[in-house]
């Protein structure tokens, strides 16, 4: 079972052992869609939504999920996360949320980003959910990583 990391050799699920590893820069980029209605996406990024500042609210809870990952995700390594970018754009759909998280460690952010988009999703479908109940999160997904003994991957 050597190829799958998080099992010992008996096939018991631990922590991975990272202390053998070099601190490098590490950084990951992930994304959520949010489809809605064209009329709600206008609320949202016009800001006139009822519960307020939306937009801000998903950058917040995308940043506050990236820190929780280890709480959330069971073999995840606690990390002093050093960098966090979130952005925010409309697109045909509704909006899409990128999240950029970078570190120095032994190991990789790509949980890390990819929680903070799922959340931020599931934080914009909270703040839009009282206009558009059809509202659907799409495509969490990991864009790009670079850093660690695995090299650089990006999304073709």
């Amino acid at each position: 079972m050597t190829d799958m990391n998080h099992l010992d050799n008996e096939g018991n699920v631990h922590m991975v052992d990272v202390g053998h590893k070099h601190v490098t820069a590490r950084i990951a980029v992930a994304e959520a869609v949010v489809s809605m209605e064209d009329g709600t996406a206008e609320k949202l990024f016009g800001g006139q939504l009822n519960k307020g500042d939306a937009l801000a609210t998903v950058r917040l809870a995308a940043i506050q999920a990236t820190k929780r990952t280890p709480d959330l995700i069971p073999l995840c390594h606690p990390l002093a996360i050093e960098r966090v970018d979130v952005s925010v754009e409309r697109v045909d759909i509704g909006a899409r949320i990128e999240v950029l998280v970078g570190v120095e460690g032994k190991t990789g952010v790509e949980m890390e980003a990819m929680t903070g988009a799922a959340i931020g999703a599931l934080a914009m479908y909270d703040m839009i959910k009282g206009v558009d109940r059809t509202a659907t999160v799409h495509a969490v997904r990991l864009l790009s990583k670079t850093g660690g003994a695995s090299g650089d991957w990006q999304r073709g």
